[in-house]
């Protein structure tokens, strides 16, 4: 969808708001994104809010999210295009860190 990937990371702080949890700590998690030659930047989100601030400060043309997300960031339409991706069916992130699959 672009030339130029920038990937928005939960900070732990930041998940535990959102009430999830995730299996690997935040370095773990950052280190294992920077090391996949598709991604250009990793931005660390600690608020709500910090959405749109990152969109504009690096010039963001296209926000994607999963389809789980379906209208909660079309507030960002007015300074990027927003497009939600159907979800992988048959991956379960809670699954997972069940050790169910």
């Amino acid at each position: 969808m672009g030339d130029y990937l920038t990937v928005g990371l939960s900070s732990d702080p930041f998940n535990k708001i959102k009430k999830k949890v995730s299996y690997n700590p935040l370095a773990a998690r950052r280190t294992v994104l920077e090391a996949i030659r598709y991604v250009d930047r990793v931005i660390i989100e600690e608020t709500w809010e910090q959405k749109m601030e990152d969109v504009i400060k690096y010039e963001i043309d296209v926000l994607v999210m999963g389809d789980d997300w379906l209208g909660k960031f079309d507030f960002l339409k007015t300074v990027c295009e927003v497009v939600y991706l159907p979800r992988t069916k048959g991956v379960s992130s809670s699954q997972i860190k069940a050790g169910l699959l």
